[in-house]
């Protein structure tokens, strides 16, 4: 399993996920699963895009500004 932090990649307009400052995933699609830290747990989810083009990751809290979030795939 391959971890570190999303962050958003302004050459595809998608999170992906970077480790130290090295991309992993250059970007996720909408449906894409991953896992992300929630209050110290690691909770499997999928990325997604709402109506207004907010990324957001299905079932957390997490939803707009998705940077430095905690992620592994």
């Amino acid at each position: 399993m391959r971890q570190g932090r999303l962050g958003y990649n302004s050459s595809n307009d998608r999170y992906g996920l970077l480790s130290a400052d090295l991309w992993i995933d250059t970007g996720f699609y909408c449906g894409e699963c991953l896992e992300v830290l929630v209050d110290g747990k690691w909770v499997e989810t999928r990325m997604e895009m709402d109506a207004a083009r907010n990324w957001y990751l299905v079932g957390t809290p997490y939803r707009g500004d998705l940077e430095y979030i905690r992620a592994r795939i």
